[in-house]
């Protein structure tokens, strides 16, 4: 039986395109609120949490601060901050579920939350009520706050 390990997938995201998807989702969310107040999952809610406040005038922004993540893989699951409350007119903002883990933990915190990420991976993309974009599984998604300017190697030169 051959079984070939599934090649991994690099999406770098930029600065202005987290903007726009951000900003789609604020439009999109925009449809189904009102909200008293935003949650942010940290670190990687923040920025999209921010844009979303900006776009849906919402001033009251908390954090769920949860951690799991190294550069590279997904480790522990740690919560460092809880939120009180149920998540009655609460939005969860997060910038991507993934295996659905973290998304799990912070939705027993707060059942009754609207969870909106930006991006999506199949597993994950049961936890969350609203999303902008879907990307495989074996994805790794860049974030501009990771990266730096550096060569780019050609899409055929891994063929």
């Amino acid at each position: 039986m051959n079984i070939e390990k599934e090649t991994q997938h690099d999406f770098p995201v930029s600065w202005e395109q987290l903007h726009r998807d951000a900003k789609a989702l604020a439009w999109r969310l925009s449809e189904k609120g009102p909200w008293e107040k935003i949650v942010a999952i940290t670190r990687g809610g923040l920025v999209p949490a921010a844009i979303v406040a900006r776009e849906l005038e919402m001033r009251l922004v908390d954090t769920c601060c949860v951690t799991s993540y190294d550069h590279k893989e997904q480790g522990k699951i740690e919560i460092l901050k809880e939120v009180s409350g149920d998540g009655a007119d609460t939005l969860i903002i997060d910038d991507l579920v993934d295996t659905g883990k973290t998304a799990k933990i912070v939705r027993e915190m707060l059942p009754n939350a609207h969870f909106a990420t930006v991006y999506a991976k199949p597993a994950g993309r049961p936890m969350v009520d609203t999303f902008i974009t879907e990307v495989s599984q074996n994805t790794w998604i860049h974030f501009p706050w990771d990266l730096s300017l550096q060569f780019a190697r050609p899409i055929a030169a891994d063929e």
